[in-house]
């Protein structure tokens, strides 16, 4: 075999082993989705004398969110952005927050998932709806080392850093969980055993954007650690029959 030969498949089976391990934490890289959900306690499911009732809403919308392609809000005569259909999740408590009664989104892909000493958790918000101390929020498992599972929460929205967000910044706003804003924080060199988006705060709670407690707020590029899901599909509203229980999600 000549030389030049025996340099070219070195080249390409260069080229096929560095395409395999792409990016530094390409290994780590999961295929994430948020699975709309709602929980409706039933009695003393949050304690003595609590129950849950049928207020909460979980559902990926078209035309309620920012665009899916990544691009911004200005449409500029661009068709791409025109046409796309704009996914937002929609999460509301239409009562009041002592209600035994949650929305949220199921984080799948995340098992597994290697925790560092910067791992980030967040999302975009659009601005107007509720953005409060205590949701929408993260509860995050976590496996470490050693020992035994542990809980976390992770924000609530108004914990966060806050920055505008790029596709929308008049309207939208970016919160990013570090270390900082995890109660307690999440030992590095744990792995992911579950992440829930949760929004359980209701019409009696107040935030900053949301002085008269309107009970709702819409996310979208829900943020896993360097990896977005800025769509998804899925209604939940305890009436269809896809209210959660006994699933760990719930006020507590």
């Amino acid at each position: 075999m000549q030389i030049g030969n025996v340099v070219r498949i070195l080249v390409v089976a260069m080229v096929l082993v560095v395409g395999a391990l792409g990016p530094v934490g390409a290994a780590d890289q999961h295929h994430l989705s948020a699975i709309p959900f709602v929980f409706i306690g039933k009695a003393d499911d949050c304690g003595a004398g609590t129950f849950g009732s049928h207020i909460v809403t979980s559902a990926w919308l078209g035309g309620m969110g920012l665009p899916d392609s990544g691009g911004d809000t200005a449409l500029n005569g661009v068709l791409d952005t025109a046409n796309d259909p704009h996914h937002g999740l929609l999460l509301s408590k239409n009562g009041p927050s002592t209600d035994c009664s949650s929305a949220g989104a199921r984080i799948t892909g995340v098992q597994g998932l290697s925790v560092d000493a910067t791992f980030t958790l967040g999302f975009d918000y659009r601005n107007g709806g509720h953005c409060g101390a205590g949701a929408p929020r993260f509860n995050v498992v976590a496996k470490p080392a050693t020992g035994p599972n542990t809980s976390h929460f992770v924000g609530g929205c108004a914990n966060g850093v806050q920055t505008a967000a790029p596709q929308d910044p008049a309207q939208w706003t970016r919160a990013r969980f570090t270390p900082a804003q995890q109660f307690p924080s999440i030992p590095p060199g744990s792995r992911i055993v579950s992440i829930t988006l949760i929004y359980d705060e209701g019409t009696d709670t107040a935030s900053d954007q949301d002085l008269n407690g309107v009970g709702l707020a819409v996310v979208d590029n829900i943020f896993i650690n360097g990896q977005f899901i800025r769509t998804g599909t899925g209604v939940a509203d305890g009436a269809s029959g896809e209210a959660g229980r006994g699933n760990g999600d719930n006020d507590d």
